[in-house]
């Protein structure tokens, strides 16, 4: 670490040592090289095959989007300056017309066009597509506008392409998809410049960048696993941002010399997802009985520090579509116990429970326990997260019987959560609910905002009734960080390096 340097004319001695008596470097100080401990490695740093978090802290640096959110969580311009609506079906969207990729080419409306039919293209096959599939069609119609049209009205079209990043069209078809991946090209902050798997991947900041540049000349994202080793790395000062810290390690940091703890609750839910297709959970009663058994507020004061919030839905007060009053089954372990009892011997089957060690296992082994006390057997099936993903995203058939999982479309609307999780079209769906998929359908074809909220409170209702998932709680991230790293992480979990500073 440097502090600025400062060139005085010549004063004379005195002056010089009263300056130096009473002036101290408060402002920024220079750091060359951010280092950022991530909970696994990135399984892709295309930004149109994953959007998991490991993934997307990385990625979301190289590449800009259609629009973003600020800080406050209000969509504002990004590639596009301005959009405005042709027709309920139709908007049309102004670029910016100084944005570069990393390779000197300028960014156009052909490569705004063809980074939306790419991620909608179901031969691509993106697990994106269903945050995506409303739109038909995206036209160039000059080199610095583009025209998406929807499938009908979609009115969490913005909240969407929030997420939608811009690839260059040259290089992805020069490339192919699975060398674009080994070394993207976007127009983001930085440029990608290496990915030494398993150890890091090493971002340079883009010094050509249209916007807000970064404050670091290098990133470097490292996999650590373990948390305690992340924690480790924080205090010894080897690392200067890590992520998914639990509230005992947070209670550790809180006495560092070096890192602070940095919390925000974000739109993210987690869940028990039950395979309403699978033996035990196509039985309605064991699916009840896991959801009076699991004590949510225990879960969250008992084990989370409190940081987190206990819901009723499969949204946060965060999204479009949070309706206030859902109330879910409550624990109540009598309750769980009768109804495995009168299951009867389906209630013994060995059952698996899903995770991965992006997830706090407190919490999954606290599950694996309150399940117990009801009666069940369960397992818990600890694997990667890359195979994670793979099951998450095999539908009902291949899929696993239960599952651990937290969940954020990084849109903050509704559509971004429950089409993926519960429209019977979509490969993450466990269950075959028409009505559901009737309701998530209208909720997003219609502009009517007060049309959209009665939806889905009536598919929270169903969710409740029918317990293809059970919410468990808002949850919290924790970061830890370097006393000098300034940052106020976002409810969307965007990992924005040119919003950082460091201050000695």
């Amino acid at each position: 670490m440097m502090g600025r340097s400062y060139t005085f004319r010549a004063l004379g001695a005195a002056l010089i040592w009263v300056v130096g008596a009473f002036w101290s470097p408060s402002a920024e100080a220079a750091k060359d090289v951010l280092t950022v401990d991530l909970a696994s490695e990135p399984s892709s740093l295309d930004p149109q095959v994953q959007w998991n978090p490991d993934s997307y802290d990385v990625y979301r640096n190289i590449f800009d989007n259609l629009v973003t959110r600020d800080d406050k969580g209000e969509i504002v311009p990004e590639v596009a300056t301005s959009w405005k609506y042709l027709s309920d079906t139709k908007i049309e969207l102004t670029l910016r017309g100084d944005i570069a990729f990393h390779d000197g080419s300028r960014l156009t409306a052909e490569d705004v066009a063809y980074s939306v039919k790419r991620i909608t293209d179901p031969k691509f096959a993106s697990p994106q597509l269903g945050q995506f599939n409303k739109i038909i069609d995206a036209k160039a119609t000059s080199p610095t506008s583009v025209v998406l049209e929807t499938d009908g009205p979609y009115p969490a079209l913005l909240a969407q392409l929030v997420k939608l990043s811009i690839v260059p069209k040259h290089v992805v078809e020069a490339l192919g998809k699975d060398a674009f991946n080994q070394k993207p090209v976007g127009s983001g902050p930085y440029r990608f410049e290496s990915w030494q798997r398993g150890v890091a991947v090493t971002l340079r900041r883009n010094d050509a960048y249209w916007g807000r540049k970064g404050p670091f000349a290098t990133a470097v994202f490292r996999p650590v696993p373990d948390a305690a080793t992340r924690l480790a790395d924080l205090q010894s000062g080897t690392a200067d941002l890590a992520v998914t810290f639990d509230s005992d390690l947070a209670a550790q940091l809180k006495s560092s010399a070096r890192a602070k703890v940095l919390s925000v609750l974000t739109e993210r839910v987690a869940y028990l997802k039950l395979n309403t297709q699978k033996s035990p959970f196509d039985d309605i009663r064991l699916r009840q009985a896991a959801a009076y058994a699991i004590d949510k507020r225990a879960l969250v004061e008992g084990i989370l520090g409190g940081y987190d919030r206990p819901v009723d839905e499969m949204l946060s007060p965060a999204h479009f579509g949070w309706i206030d009053g859902i109330a879910g089954l409550p624990y109540d372990l009598g309750k769980a116990k009768a109804l495995v009892a009168e299951a009867g011997p389906k209630a013994r089957e060995p059952v698996s429970l899903l995770t991965a060690p992006l997830f706090d296992q407190r919490v999954v082994q606290a599950i694996q326990q309150m399940l117990a006390e009801a009666g069940f057997t369960v397992k818990i099936d600890m694997t990667d997260f890359g195979n994670w993903l793979k099951q998450m995203q095999s539908g009902p058939d291949a899929g696993p019987q239960m599952a651990f999982s937290r969940w954020s479309c990084a849109c903050q609307d509704a559509d971004g959560v429950l089409f993926p999780l519960l429209d019977p079209s979509s490969s993450w769906a466990n269950s075959n609910n028409k009505e559901i998929g009737e309701l998530l359908a209208d909720a997003r074809r219609t502009l009517d905002q007060k049309r959209r909220l009665d939806d889905y409170r009536k598919v929270h209702g169903l969710v409740v009734r029918d317990l293809p998932i059970v919410p468990l709680y808002q949850a919290a991230i924790l970061y830890g960080a370097a006393k000098e790293l300034q940052w106020q992480p976002t409810p969307n979990e965007s990992m924005f390096l040119n919003r950082m500073s460091w201050k000695e």
